[in-house]
């Protein structure tokens, strides 16, 4: 006699938590990777989500204290929170989270999937031009406003989740090019 019954494997995804100070080429990877069917959610985009939502400018500064006051308001894992529905509805089984800032949201990614942390290094030059660069609406004005932003990241635990990371790929010299291709060789590792 066979037995009918279904039998149901929950998959569980792996999370790929891309992490480092503004303008290193998280982004970059994320988007360069979706095509070799990766998915992609940027923790930035829930908070310009939530901006949009209370009808606030998104201007770097008021991205920032927005962010802010949702991690003093919800905890310090407020932000991944407001992604963990999208990763779970993913239909990919490798979700790339673009902009983790902190170990307590990596914690709240780790209660839904496996979790990876790849950290993304660049020198300050390196990053301002990538950030003066590419013409979003929270690009620094200045070098001033561009320290602000790094001491407003490292304020929230940006340099633990780097310093914790599974991998680091420093992004200083290489091609848009070599860099993705570094990323996706660590994180298809990651899934054998």
């Amino acid at each position: 006699m066979i037995d009918w019954k279904l039998r149901f494997v929950t998959v569980t995804k792996l999370i790929v938590c891309l992490t480092g100070m503004p303008g290193a080429g998280k982004t970059t990877i994320a988007e360069a990777l979706i095509p070799r069917g990766f998915d992609k959610i940027t923790m930035g985009d829930a908070v310009r989500a939530e901006a949009k939502r209370r009808e606030i400018e998104p201007t770097g500064e008021n991205l920032g204290r927005l962010m802010l006051e949702l991690r003093e308001k919800n905890g310090p894992g407020a932000v991944a929170e407001l992604v963990k529905d999208k990763i779970l509805n993913s239909k990919s089984d490798v979700v790339l989270v673009d902009g983790v800032r902190s170990l307590a949201e990596i914690d709240v990614l780790k209660k839904i999937g496996t979790v990876k942390v790849l950290a993304i290094h660049a020198s300050g030059d390196t990053r301002f031009k990538f950030l003066t660069g590419r013409g979003r609406s929270d690009a620094p004005a200045d070098r001033n406003d561009f320290s602000k932003r790094d001491s407003r990241e490292m304020g929230v635990g940006m340099s633990e989740s780097i310093a914790l990371a599974d991998e680091t790929i420093s992004n200083n010299n290489l091609t848009i090019e070599q860099l993705v291709e570094m990323a996706y060789k660590i994180i298809k590792g990651w899934t054998t």
